[in-house]
């Protein structure tokens, strides 16, 4: 069984797409390291790129031919400056010409070199690519396929559905809830305390502390730029940046409501997933079609929540963690094979049992919480319109952490028995995906991505 690190879930990168524009990137950028591995990169004089299944039909709406020409001149989704990217692929563009790792420059013609089939997708994916480099006299050194599989993840095509993290022994492993919640028992830990140990595996104790403290600068950082930034969103659907409208009238509110904080996380869920839309720096959490709902519902429990602190910041992250590894493991986090009922449905499932996690509410609650944010999202398709991940993902973010919260709610009125348990509605949203028809699976083929006008 390979191990999932929390880092493996929350991942720092750049938008609009983890299973687009992160895991094309960071395939790219794999396929030159295996070419110089192979001692093969001083040789080649040019690399051909193929896209298939969803990749393809919504690859430029997801910015995955911008990844792929990034990812090719050596950028990570975590290292790159968002404010260089345009300037950078116009260069590329201008010039037909791509500097391999930063290092060796060949020729590069979009438009023959990056090919989008549309009609053809790989075996193992539905997010398939496929690299070849050649050399002088066009002979072929190297071809490899890789797929993005949900949140970033990358594999070859010769490897099985495993994650990129370290093969290590855990102390504490577990692949399903009922197992999480028996070792917790066993052992006398909270979720968060198991998760903090099994992270030990990898790196001390306070270095995950600090790791986690970063993932959540990186998100307040995401919110502040979210709700600064105006305009309108890049992609041709010529939609309005809401947040920081939103924002200075919340800003300037003298008489407080009821349902202010239900306006805050509508805001704070806003604001991340423009920036995402905009390709902005973001947290991929678990995806980032879904990044803006545990850091909405992470600003909620700082803001509302009484005495709120660092310490629930670290349990709500390591707990949603544990949930999101549940998902991973036993269904997808991809919306081209689950639907975004595996992005906004997992994250609404990881953000509910993080906020009670925080509030120290118990490992059964938290299980019940995550439970109830999942139940609600069965079924939910992922039909971006015009390809691009902005309508309905950006409302649907703030849809996804109000349900949260509500979930959390009806969690810690009870005493955490229930009748179905977030085992059984896993397996259920897998086979929801499974049978779930492709065209409302990422490929803006269905829905509301071919009944709503994009001009």
């Amino acid at each position: 069984m390979t191990a999932v690190s929390v880092f493996d879930i929350f991942k720092i990168g750049v938008g609009p797409s983890s299973s687009h524009t992160v895991g094309p990137m960071r395939a790219a950028r794999q396929f030159l390291l295996d070419l110089e591995q192979k001692g093969l990169f001083d040789r080649t004089a040019q690399v051909a790129v193929q896209l298939y299944g969803s990749l393809a039909l919504t690859g430029k709406g997801h910015g995955t031919d911008r990844a792929v020409l990034l990812g090719l001149e050596g950028d990570t989704p975590d290292g790159i400056d968002p404010d260089s990217i345009e300037a950078r692929l116009k260069h590329i563009r201008a010039t037909h010409r791509i500097k391999l790792l930063s290092k060796r420059e060949i020729a590069f013609d979009e438009a023959l070199d990056l090919l989008m089939h549309r009609d053809q997708v790989l075996p193992k994916h539905s997010n398939g690519m496929r690299f070849t480099a050649l050399d002088q006299a066009k002979q072929v050194l190297l071809s490899e396929d890789f797929y993005s599989i949900g949140g970033g993840f990358i594999i070859r095509g010769d490897e099985g559905q495993g994650t990129a993290a370290a093969e290590v022994k855990l102390p504490y492993p577990f692949t399903s809830g009922d197992e999480l919640l028996a070792q917790c028992a066993k052992h006398k830990l909270s979720i968060p305390e198991l998760m903090l140990a099994n992270e030990k595996s990898w790196r001390s104790e306070e270095d995950t502390r600090q790791g986690l403290l970063k993932i959540w600068q990186v998100m307040q950082a995401c919110v502040a730029r979210g709700t600064r930034e105006t305009g309108e969103l890049p992609g041709g659907l010529h939609v309005q940046r809401r947040a920081p409208v939103l924002h200075a009238r919340m800003s300037q509110q003298k008489k407080s409501t009821a349902l202010d904080a239900m306006d805050w996380v509508n805001l704070w869920a806003l604001a991340v997933n423009e920036e995402n839309a905009a390709g902005g720096r973001v947290v991929t959490a678990p995806t980032n079609g879904a990044a803006g709902i545990i850091p909405a519902v992470m600003h909620y429990y700082m803001r509302f929540v009484e005495d709120a602190d660092e310490e629930g910041i670290l349990r709500f992250l390591l707990t949603a963690a544990a949930i999101g590894i549940l998902y991973k493991r036993n269904a997808s986090i991809s919306g081209a094979e689950m639907g975004c009922q595996g992005e906004v449905g997992v994250a609404c499932s990881m953000a509910a049992g993080g906020i009670v996690s925080a509030m120290q509410g118990s490992d059964a609650q938290i299980e019940n919480a995550a439970e109830i944010g999942m139940e609600h999202n069965l079924g939910l398709t992922c039909d971006p319109v015009g390809g691009l991940v902005q309508i309905p993902c950006i409302e649907r973010n703030a849809m996804g952490s109000v349900k949260a919260i509500n979930a959390a709610r009806l969690a810690m009125h009870g005493d955490g028995q229930h009748r179905v348990s977030l085992d059984q509605v896993i397996a259920t949203m897998r086979q929801t995906g499974l049978d779930m028809r492709s065209i409302y699976k990422e490929t803006s083929l269905g829905g509301l991505a071919v009944n709503v006008p994009e001009c």
